[in-house]
């Protein structure tokens, strides 16, 4: 069919006004199709439509004047010409319809922070067991993007649920329709995402195809490279490997290839923090298999540069989804078939537990390190990764919780947790790295290695007294004298216990001075390429320190009179920002302020 308010309609007679939709998470998303249903079901009230999802991908909303000057030239290129998804829009301005039903097991992150109706209605869940809790719900319809080749379909991106759920069609445990949309941009991916093209119930192949989301690349600062360059220190040879997306999982691509390339020894000789006995530094041998939720960039790049080759059953990648830039979609449609389908995607009841062929996995996952980012570690060592302490959702479970257990499931692998030390809150700089917190992803029992800027802290088999005294080592020196004092308060370390006087130079500063030299050559800010051009990538660290400034009068008073006499010299910056020739004093003070911020952004650079 190539009409979707028409194939709406079909739905609509084939299984009667009560809908259950099982809809993939992140880039498999049919959104033609998912609007035509949503705007059909505004139209007709006795129509229930129920949609299980995740990860509703939409292009960025500007929360400041600033942000909107940057984004809103660039947002296609930077984004793609993604449309937004018609029930996104209505829960965020409180207009989806009763009969409509929206509910999300992972959000993408922040963005539905105040929103109640989604907040209520998030599922949390590990993303191993979303299938079940879908089938619970007695989904009658699979709405799907699709890649197609000649007369074979693949759910490409998606066959994280998608997958069991077809194989569950074939042997009739689910009577479920099939509803797919063809977009030609969508690599053909093989494995367990492929079928015949006979199985789709319903193809919507539109005149005029949607653009794919692209998610954009951010900047590699200090903390994260100095993360990736000690898990690099980790990784086996002829080991196993997940990492997640994010400037973390690129710093930890990058440390690999300059493991491989022999350009990693003087960096870590460099380094002021102690290696806490992970030595790993020379090339890959026998090379890397990787088996992980989310294939990301990081991973690709290993994998076109032969380290990640080791093969299991033919694939040397086998994953659940993806949701990358459009560069990346790029490199997969035009890699040879022969290549391509070395990159197996699977179910994630594949990737993220052992079961099914236990035996077989437990050989083929040798030494497996499962890396993934956290937003708080307390002193305990539990990690917290999606929920705030008044129960807002930031994101979801996901699937860190299956790839930690998994590790310990594993007799040689290991949950590498990442994070870096501080962050800046609206009270100022803050520690990552707390006594106690009320939400927790990972609980202290499956706690194992955390990694900041400032080091390894192996916590696997340690008395809780030993946990403190690992973590207090890798936090910022900022805010070390106040945990350790929490800890002694609550008695679970000695009155007489001190941090190390090696570990009392933890700072921003220490990183900076260690990483500059190669800041340059093998760290640079975007390892694998970026949609900005030269003058963003000269805005973004301007921008950042803009908004560190925002809440402190001095500040941005000090940034505008070091910026009031350079802005002739940054005229190409300010005049993409709109702010070369202001024509108000409010304008006129922005424009020094931001020129101010590129004054030191470029000096200290």
């Amino acid at each position: 069919m190539d009409d979707a308010d028409a194939v709406a309609k079909e739905i609509v007679r084939r299984l009667g006004n009560d809908i259950r939709v099982g809809l993939p998470l992140g880039l498999g998303k049919p959104v033609t199709l998912v609007n035509a249903l949503t705007r059909l079901a505004a139209e007709t009230p006795d129509l229930r439509v129920s949609i299980f999802t995740a990860l509703t991908l939409e292009r960025p909303a500007p929360s400041s004047d600033m942000q909107r000057r940057f984004l809103e030239p660039a947002m296609d290129r930077l984004f793609g010409r993604y449309p937004q998804l018609d029930y996104a829009d209505m829960l965020r301005n409180g207009t989806l319809p009763p009969n409509v039903e929206v509910r999300e097991f992972f959000f993408l992150a922040g963005r539905w922070l105040g929103v109640d109706e989604a907040q209520r209605n998030y599922v949390s869940v590990n993303y191993s067991h979303a299938r079940d809790v879908l089938l619970a719900q007695r989904p009658n319809l699979i709405l799907h993007l699709v890649a197609r080749n000649g007369d074979r379909l693949s759910v490409s991106s998606n066959p994280d649920i998608t997958a069991d759920l077809m194989e569950m069609r074939r042997d009739g445990r689910l009577d479920a329709l099939f509803a797919g949309e063809v977009n030609p941009e969508l690599p053909f991916m093989e494995g367990p995402a492929a079928f015949p093209a006979t199985e789709a119930d319903i193809l919507y192949d539109p005149a005029e195809p949607f653009e794919l989301f692209s998610a954009v690349k951010q900047p590699v600062d200090d903390a994260s490279h100095a993360i990736g360059l000690h898990v690099s220190r980790m990784v086996p040879d002829a080991g196993t490997l997940q990492i997640g997306i994010g400037t973390i999982g690129d710093a930890v691509a990058q440390a690999l290839l300059l493991r491989e390339r022999g350009e990693i020894r003087p960096i870590h000789a460099a380094s002021p923090f102690p290696d806490d006995g992970f030595r790993e530094d020379g090339p890959f041998e026998a090379g890397l298999y990787a088996v992980t939720e989310m294939l990301v960039d990081g991973l690709l790049q290993l994998f076109k540069a032969g380290i990640i080759r080791r093969e299991v059953d033919g694939a040397a990648i086998h994953a659940g989804f993806f949701v990358e830039s459009r560069d990346f979609y790029r490199q997969l449609r035009d890699m040879a078939p022969d290549q391509r389908a070395r990159i197996s995607m699977a179910p994630v009841s594949f990737t993220n537990t052992l079961l099914g062929d236990e035996h077989g996995k437990r050989t083929a996952r040798t030494n497996a390190r499962f890396v993934n980012s956290t937003m708080k570690v307390s002193l305990l060592g539990a990690a917290v990764s999606d929920t705030k302490s008044d129960g807002q959702v930031v994101s979801g479970v996901g699937g860190q919780h299956d790839f930690v257990a998994q590790a310990h499931a594993l007799s040689d692998g290991r949950s590498v947790i990442t994070l870096p030390a501080t962050r800046r809150g609206s009270g100022g700089v803050e520690s990552n790295i707390v006594w106690t917190q009320s939400n927790e992803t990972v609980p202290r029992h499956l706690r194992d290695i955390v990694v900041t800027e400032y080091g390894i802290a192996d916590l696997l088999g340690k008395s809780d007294a030993e946990v403190i005294s690992a973590l207090l080592e890798i936090a910022d020196s900022r805010f070390q004298d106040e945990l350790l004092e929490q800890a002694k308060e609550a008695g679970k370390i000695p009155r007489e216990h001190e941090v190390s006087p090696r570990r009392r130079a933890n700072s921003p500063e220490t990183v900076s001075t260690w990483l500059r030299p190669f800041r340059d050559g093998p760290l640079p800010d975007f390892p694998f390429g970026s949609d900005f051009d030269d003058i963003e990538r000269r805005l973004l660290p301007a921008l950042a320190m803009l908004k560190e400034a925002a809440s402190s009068r001095r500040a941005m008073l000090r940034l505008a009179v070091q910026g009031w006499r350079s802005r002739a010299h940054h005229a190409e910056a300010l005049d993409r920002m709109g702010l070369a020739k202001p024509d108000s004093l409010r304008l006129t003070f922005e424009s020094a302020v931001l020129a101010g911020c590129l004054r030191n952004t470029e000096t200290s650079s």
